[in-house]
Order: structure tokens, then C-alpha cells, then sequence
């Protein structure tokens, strides 16, 4: 057994998700979660919502709210919204609680005592019609070095160089257009180029290990070539003080959003631990060196994630070119493998909120419930790949895969055992027609399990569904339905208890991505309580401040079943089965959903941090 972090990407309080958001970081994540479970793993999947930026600031004062009441309103939906996809989160919390505070404080003090965090005076951008900074995520330009016309103010996305805001040819203001000035100001940076040598060695390891998608190695490494101080604190009101003397009285010098939100894994760990009653237990995932940590995203995010937040784990260890000593904390675990998945689009077109061309979790799972769209997620998902969603792609595969392979093989068998035995037969003489479906299915849990360990999810689930076909097969082969009289009765029992056994097999591999629909299936043989644990909402106090409360997602994951055959249980009761999955009227799906999302206006999307 191995300790496993799923470091899950904090999601940015500016909205409900969509199913772009979930098909990056939400659903795979919990997929590979729950398998390493079955697979007998302790596993800690943790996240929560990243609360603070300009972003924030700007969508207040938009909607008439404070900051803090703002991220109280999006934290509580994103937290409904992640519930009921059945994301299995241990814990799911938010940036602006004490204990988060606390732990990003610490990282900041002993990576500055280890000499990475360095003052400099640098030219920061302000919005001429407001005065207030404008992070460098909100300025767009043509990238100096490619040429490419939206670059960003930190970074370009086409060719991967780290950049600064100043730099741009032409910047502009993402949120009105408008033409940033740039002014002199103080900031810590991250010392990049005293921790690149350990990084690039981090990274080299990495890349030998031949567990990292070839994407994600390359860009990641691409990173080191122009490696630069980058600015950890920001000209700001909302967020978290700077926790050294002459900064930490300063009302407008904040620590930038994305040092804090990456320290959130580890935040989120220790508040875990806490509320279990054992203080210290975070440190058996993040201080064992034998822990393996897997870090979800999309690929918007590696680069905070293959070498920001790497970058700030070796200062605070002091492994860096001007060495230093760990903190409490202690030597705290680089990431395993960062698991960046491409970007999903929508009918062809970019997700946009402010145009309405958009599908909100909520209300897709309101709709049609959370099995269609994390199947569709994970069988046609951005996984290495951009991917698009279609309606006319997400009915067809709810209706000829879903429905009627994998729903249509569970019904069969149920009807046919609820009709001619109402309960789970017993085997007599087996026939090499049910052996060879037995041994196929069986092979299943080591060619899945397999592929789910290398995040190779849509392969895993076309194995599975491969296997639902030969089950399918094995009916009309057999011809259960043909087997009448008393002298078929023997071989209708063995046939029908065969196929009890493969769906009950091929139910267990399909759990991580079904849970709910999981949790049918094993009423429908005859199962009692749930086969797969579901998160839970619950409202919790702040830990270190007793006037404040909010919602977290956790769960008791214990009870989770083995990924292994599992005999099924000869005599437990089967009644006429209700179908496990909806078929869905194509027309109607497209008339409601087109109109639905007819776009409004041609104002860009509101970006997020």
C-alpha cells in the first residue's frame, strides 16, 4: 500500500464550474482516486476554492457585494456543483481560511530566510480609469518573442516563455481594452534562476521516469530555459498579508494569489489532518518519501504546477544554489507527476460565460444526472488532446453506449434472472463459452487497472466497455432466453449466473467512472447499502476562528471495494429491473440546449487567475 495525494486544482470563485472546468481537473482526478483506492491505496484528494485576486475584486464590485461575501456565494455553489458530480474529495475547503493563511505565511517566512524570496523594484500595471493594479493574467499583447497576438502578461501560451507585462507589444487591458500605465513598485520575487539547477534536476528525474505525458515533460522543461525572478506579492487589498516586518501593516501589498493557491495541497492536507483529530497525519503524504503526489490541471496551470510550486517546495528545503534548512514542515515531497489535461471546447467554440455559450455543471446534472456527462468526459475528454463537446456527441453516446450496451446488459441479465429465478442462480457445468467470458472479464481488473494507473482513462474505459460488448456476445451465443424446460434448467442457471458474475466484474471496473450508476447496478443483483462511497456537503467552523463557518466536501471512503472479482452472491433477491441509465430524444436535447446557449453579446469571457 502506497500513500497517494490527488492534488486536485483549486477552482477560482468567479462562477459555477462548467464542463470545461470539470473535464480538466475534476473528473479524472476523482476517477484515478477512486481506483487507487480499490486498489487498496490510501489516498488523500484534497482541494478547495482560490479566493483572492484582482478578479475578485472586479466581480464584487460588479455585483454590488464585498470580496468576502462574493467568494462565500461561488465557494458554497462550486462546492454544490463538485457534490453532486460525485467528486470524492477527503477535503474540499478555501483559500480564506486561518489555518490556509497560516500555512502560506510559513512557506513565505522560511523560503525567505532560505534567500529566494529577494526584494526588487519592478514596473507594475495600473488601470488608468480605476488606479487599481492590473495582474499580469488580465494584460494581453502581442508575445515579443513569437509573435503570437494573446500573449499574456506572465506568460505565452504558444511558445511557453515567461514574460513580463512590460514586454508586450501593444498590452491591453482585458477587462475594458484600455491601455495599462506602468508605474514603479516593491515586490518579493521568487529567486528562479538560484532554484533552476534543482529544478532542472527534478525535472530530468522525471522525464527518466517515463511517467509524465510528453506534453506536459516538454513545456515543463521548456520553462527552464529563460528562467527569470517572478513576482510573489502584488499591489492589492484582498489577500493575504506579507508576513515580515514593514509588510505585513502594509494595506496594499498582498501576496499574489498563485503563491498562495499552489500552497493551498498542502493547506488543505494539514486542516484535513487537524479535523481528524490527529494534527500530524498530513505528514505520512507530504514528509514519506515513498508518498507518491499526482497533481490535476489543465494545461493552462503547469506552469505553476512544474515549476512554481516545485520552485517554492526547494527554497522552503533550501535546496536551492544558496542552500538553507527546511521549516517545521519539514523536507515536504515534490510532485510525483503533474497531470495536465488539454482544453475541452464547446460546439467548436471557446467556453465563454459572458456570451452564454457555456454549460454549467448544475445544470447539465439537473438535466440528464452526472452519469452521462462523466462518461462523456471520460471516453471523449481532453485527456491528451483538445477535445470538443457536441450535443449531438454527448446523446449519441448516452444512447448507443451508455443505454444500450453497458444499461441494455444489466437489464437483460436482471429481467432474465428476476423472470426465471428471482434470485442470483448457482452454477452447475461450466462450458467453455462461460469459461472464456469468465477468464475475459476477469483479465479486465489488470488491463484496466493498468491504464488507470498511467491516467490512460479513456483507453481504461474503452476496455471496459470493449469487455461490456463480449458480454453482450455471450448472450446471443448462448441464448439464455431458449433455455426452457425442466432439462435446460440446469444449463439456464449456469448461463444466467455467468452473466450475474461478468456484470457484477465489469460493475466494479466501471465504479471509478460511474459511482452513482455503480451504486444502481449493485442494487439491481441483488446489493445491499452502497458499492462505492459518495462525498458528502457538510457545513464545519473555521478551525482558528470561531465566528466563521462554510462548506466543505468530505467523505468516509474506508468501505470502498477491492478492484478484484468478487464472487457474486448465490440467492440474493433480483426483481424486475428499472432501467439503470435514460435514453435521451436527440430533438429534444438539441432544441432545449441550443436554445439555451444562443449567445448574447460578443463581450470576451471573464478570464480567471
Amino acid at each position: 500500500m502506497s500513500h497517494v495525494l490527488s492534488a486536485v486544482a483549486w477552482p477560482y470563485t468567479n462562477g459555477p464550474r462548467h464542463i470545461g472546468h470539470v473535464a480538466g481537473f475534476g473528473v479524472p482526478s476523482d476517477v484515478f482516486s477512486r481506483y487507487m483506492r480499490m486498489a487498496g491505496h490510501d489516498v488523500l484528494m484534497v482541494s478547495g476554492t482560490d479566493e483572492h485576486g484582482t478578479p475578485i475584486l472586479v466581480l464584487a464590485e460588479e455585483e454590488g457585494l464585498t470580496p468576502q461575501q462574493l467568494v462565500d456565494k461561488y465557494n458554497a455553489v462550486i462546492a454544490q456543483d463538485l457534490t453532486d458530480l460525485g467528486l470524492s474529495y477527503d477535503l474540499f475547503t478555501r483559500t480564506t481560511t486561518r489555518n490556509h493563511y497560516a500555512v502560506v505565511q510559513e512557506m513565505f517566512r522560511q523560503v525567505h530566510a532560505n534567500g529566494y524570496m529577494v526584494e526588487q523594484t519592478t514596473r507594475g500595471a495600473i488601470s488608468p480609469s480605476t488606479g487599481r493594479t492590473l495582474p499580469d493574467r488580465y494584460i494581453e499583447g502581442t508575445c515579443p518573442i513569437c509573435g503570437f497576438p494573446e500573449a499574456r502578461g506572465d506568460q505565452c501560451d504558444n511558445c511557453g516563455n515567461q514574460l513580463d507585462a512590460d514586454e508586450l507589444i501593444d498590452p491591453r487591458s482585458k477587462i475594458n481594452g484600455e491601455t495599462p500605465e506602468f508605474i514603479e513598485t516593491q515586490h518579493f520575487f521568487l529567486d528562479l534562476p538560484a532554484l533552476a539547477g534543482a529544478l532542472g534536476e527534478w525535472l530530468d528525474g522525471r522525464e527518466a521516469s517515463g511517467s509524465w505525458r510528453p506534453n506536459v515533460i516538454k513545456f515543463s522543461k521548456n520553462l527552464l530555459k529563460d528562467v527569470r525572478p517572478r513576482a510573489m506579492t502584488r499591489d492589492i487589498d484582498w489577500g493575504i498579508p506579507v508576513p515580515l516586518p514593514g509588510w505585513e501593516d502594509n494595506p496594499s501589498k498582498r501576496l499574489y494569489v498563485w503563491f498562495d493557491a499552489v500552497i493551498g495541497y498542502l493547506s488543505a492536507s494539514v486542516e484535513w489532518a487537524r479535523r481528524t483529530g490527529d494534527a500530524e497525519r498530513w505528514r505520512e503524504w507530504w514528509n514519506d518519501p515513498d508518498a507518491v503526489s499526482y497533481y490535476f490541471q489543465g494545461k493552462d496551470n503547469i506552469t505553476f504546477h512544474a515549476q512554481i510550486w516545485p520552485a517554492e517546495l526547494l527554497g522552503y528545503a533550501g535546496r536551492g544554489d544558496r542552500g538553507g534548512e527546511p521549516g517545521p514542515y519539514g523536507e515536504l515531497n515534490l510532485p510525483t507527476e503533474v497531470v495536465a489535461s488539454e482544453f475541452m471546447t464547446l460546439e467548436g467554440k471557446q467556453f465563454s460565460t459572458s456570451r452564454k455559450h457555456v454549460i454549467y455543471v448544475q445544470d447539465v446534472v439537473a438535466r440528464y444526472g452526472p452519469d452521462p456527462i462523466r462518461y462523456f468526459i471520460c471516453a471523449a475528454g481532453p485527456e491528451n488532446q483538445d477535445a470538443d463537446f457536441s450535443w449531438a456527441e454527448f446523446v449519441k453516446r448516452n444512447n448507443t453506449e451508455l443505454v444500450a450496451g453497458w444499461g441494455n446488459l444489466v437489464n437483460r441479465t436482471a429481467s432474465m434472472i428476476a423472470k426465471s429465478f428471482g434470485e442470483v442462480p448457482r452454477a452447475y457445468e461450466a462450458h467453455d463459452v462461460d469459461d472464456e467470458l469468465l477468464i475475459a472479464v476477469a483479465d479486465g481488473f489488470t488491463t484496466v487497472g493498468s491504464l488507470l494507473e498511467r491516467h490512460s482513462q479513456k483507453a481504461a474505459l474503452g476496455e471496459v466497455m470493449r469487455l461490456v460488448g463480449e458480454a453482450n456476445a455471450y448472450v446471443s451465443r448462448t441464448e439464455p432466453f431458449k433455455l426452457k424446460g425442466d432439462g435446460q434448467r440446469e444449463r439456464l442457471s449456469t448461463v444466467l449466473h455467468t452473466l450475474a458474475q461478468a456484470v457484477s466484474d465489469l460493475n466494479r471496473m466501471m465504479a471509478p467512472f460511474l459511482p452513482h450508476a455503480s451504486n444502481r447496478v449493485h442494487h439491481v443483483l441483488g446489493g445491499e447499502g452502497e458499492l462505492m462511497p459518495m462525498p458528502r456537503l457538510e457545513v464545519v467552523r473555521d478551525l482558528d476562528d470561531d465566528t466563521r463557518t462554510y462548506p466543505v466536501i468530505t467523505g468516509e471512503y474506508s468501505d470502498t471495494p477491492r478492484w478484484q472479482r468478487v464472487p457474486v452472491t448465490v440467492g440474493a433477491t433480483v426483481g424486475k429491473p428499472t432501467p439503470v441509465f435514460v435514453k435521451l430524444d436527440p430533438e429534444q436535447v438539441l432544441a432545449d440546449e441550443h436554445a439555451r446557449l444562443q449567445p448574447q453579446t460578443d463581450e470576451p469571457a471573464t478570464p480567471t487567475a
